[in-house]
This record gives C-alpha cells, sequence and structure tokens, in this order.
C-alpha cells in the first residue's frame, strides 16, 4: 500500500516514515503542512494519508480540514489522524463525516510499533480506528439518553466498538465469547432506537450515536 505523511515534526515524521515502511507500507510523498498535503493526495492518490492534527500555518485544525478535503474529493484515500491531545470534538466530526478507513489517535500511540502498525492497517483497509483514551473521554462525558439506558458491560462493547474493534476482538478483550458479545450489541441496537438495517450500518449508527452525544456534552 502507498502512504502520503503529514506532519510537520521533523523527528515524529521520520519515525513515523520508518514504522510504515517496515509495515510493508510505500511512503510516495513527506510533507510539513496541510497546503503540501493536498497536493501530495492529489499527485499520488495513496491508499492512506496519515495526518497531524495541528500543522502550519495556524496550528488550529489545518490537519483536520484537510482530511475532510480528502475524504470528500478522494474517497478512497484513507486517513489516519494524529493529535497531541484528546481532541473528541475533531474525532466526533471525521466519523460522523464518514464512516470508513478514518483513524484518530494520540501521537503517544506511534511509541506502541504493534499496536500502531495494527490501527494502520484497520484504516488502510477501509475500517475505523479511534484512540482508547479519545474513547475513555467521551464516555465520561456522556449524560444524555438513549445512553443512559446501558448497561456497564454494553457501554464497554460500545467503547471497543468505537475504537474499531471487531466482535472477537472485544471478546478476547473482555474475556467473553463472541455470542456474548453479539447479544450485547443486538441489545445495544435495541435500546438506542436504531432503525432497521443490515448488520454492519446499525452498528456505525451506534457509534456515531456515541460520539455525537459526547461531542454534544464536551461543547
Amino acid at each position: 500500500m502507498r502512504a502520503v505523511i503529514a506532519e510537520d515534526s521533523i523527528l515524529l515524521r521520520i519515525g513515523v516514515v520508518k514504522i510504515l515502511e517496515m509495515a510493508g507500507f510505500e511512503v510516495v510523498a513527506e510533507v510539513g503542512d496541510a497546503e503540501g498535503l493536498l497536493a501530495a493526495v492529489a499527485e499520488h492518490r495513496p491508499d492512506i494519508a496519515v495526518v497531524d492534527v495541528r500543522m502550519p500555518p495556524g496550528f488550529t485544525d489545518e490537519g483536520v480540514r484537510a482530511a475532510l478535503r480528502i475524504r470528500d474529493q478522494w474517497p478512497d484515500t484513507s486517513v489516519l489522524m494524529l493529535s497531541q491531545y484528546v481532541e473528541e470534538r475533531y474525532a466526533a466530526e471525521l466519523i460522523a463525516a464518514n464512516t470508513s478507513g478514518i483513524g484518530y489517535l494520540l501521537k503517544q500511540r506511534v511509541a506502541d510499533v504493534e499496536e500502531f502498525i495494527d490501527m494502520l492497517r484497520r484504516v488502510a483497509d477501509g475500517g475505523t480506528a479511534l484512540d482508547p483514551q479519545v474513547v475513555a473521554q467521551l464516555l465520561v462525558r456522556q449524560r444524555n439518553d438513549p445512553l443512559e439506558r446501558l448497561t456497564e458491560r454494553e457501554r464497554d462493547v460500545l467503547a471497543l466498538m468505537a475504537e474499531g474493534r471487531s466482535n472477537a476482538a472485544i471478546a478476547a478483550r473482555l474475556v467473553v465469547s463472541e455470542s456474548a458479545v453479539a447479544k450485547h450489541i443486538n441489545s445495544i441496537l435495541a435500546k438506542l432506537d436504531l432503525p432497521r438495517a443490515d448488520g454492519d450500518h446499525r452498528r456505525v449508527l451506534a457509534v456515531l450515536r456515541f460520539l455525537e452525544g459526547g461531542a454534544a456534552s464536551g461543547a
């Protein structure tokens, strides 16, 4: 797979390049600002772009704005955002705009090379990956119905769903059977009053409800 990296910190950018190459990715461009990122994606049409949330010139949300534009103009390019701090509003905005091929991780997660590569590949393959700390902060801020209907274990399952984990991965993390996870998910979908649809679509809607609730309470 081919990748573009947008990160203004040279040291971190070098580290991410090395990790991607170690994981078998071809890094076709390295840039330090949002303008350069958009130009690189337009030229190379990579499978994934690894993007810093805050970049020159303003160091606010340049990376997020560029990521949303990439997902709109080049939907085949997945985007993995890297952030210095937990900014769940940006995570919610990205997921709400597109429910596949999106990731949002704290930069400290790069140090855990194996986990970072796993999340990177998940996003590149069209999945979703949210940093556990982002999910944890959303959980703390959740105070809105119908999320209050969920049991503690159902909230645990929903949090892991928001991280982008499969039923098998959730079962392994919670040390329960996959059938138990499936039952919890069915209960979550029912309690959130989600419309009838295919399983994957309802699963995404559940995560969106979770994120929207966190963003609203954070605001």
